[in-house]
C-alpha cells in the first residue's frame, strides 16, 4: 500500500483566513497553480529586496517611505515563510508553530526615539 501524500500548505488562505492544503502527489492543475503563485511571490520578494536595499542606501529616505517599505517587506516575508513551511512539511522537516500574532521580538525593540 502506498503511504498517503503529505498535505501541501498552499500559498493562499480560505475566505475565512484558514490555511488551505492539497492532498496530492501529482502534477494536477491546483499543484501547477500553487507552483506558479509561489514562483511569483518569491520573484516579487527578490525585487522588493532590491528596492529596499536601494532605499536604505539613500540618506533622504522619508519616514513614510520606510514605513511603506516595512509593510511591503512584512508581506513578502510572510509569503516566503509560508512557502518555506510548505516545502519543509513536504520534506518531513518539523518547525515550531508560534501562536497566532505571537511576536518573536518585543515590539518595543523596534521603536525609535521619534515614535
Amino acid at each position: 500500500m502506498t503511504p498517503p501524500a503529505r498535505p501541501r500548505l498552499l500559498p493562499w488562505s480560505s475566505p475565512e483566513g484558514k490555511p488551505c492544503y492539497l492532498l496530492s502527489e501529482g502534477d494536477g492543475p491546483v499543484t501547477r497553480q500553487a507552483d506558479a503563485v509561489e514562483r511569483t511571490q518569491l520573484a516579487s520578494a527578490e525585487i522588493l529586496l532590491g528596492h529596499a536595499r536601494a532605499l536604505l542606501r539613500e540618506d533622504g529616505a522619508t519616514s513614510p517611505e520606510v514605513r511603506f517599505l516595512a509593510g511591503c517587506l512584512t508581506g513578502a516575508l510572510g509569503d516566503t515563510l509560508r512557502i518555506s513551511r510548505s516545502r519543509g512539511d513536504r520534506l518531513g522537516c518539523g518547525h515550531p508553530e508560534p501562536a497566532e500574532a505571537e511576536l518573536s521580538w518585543p515590539l518595543a525593540a523596534f521603536r525609535t526615539v521619534d515614535d
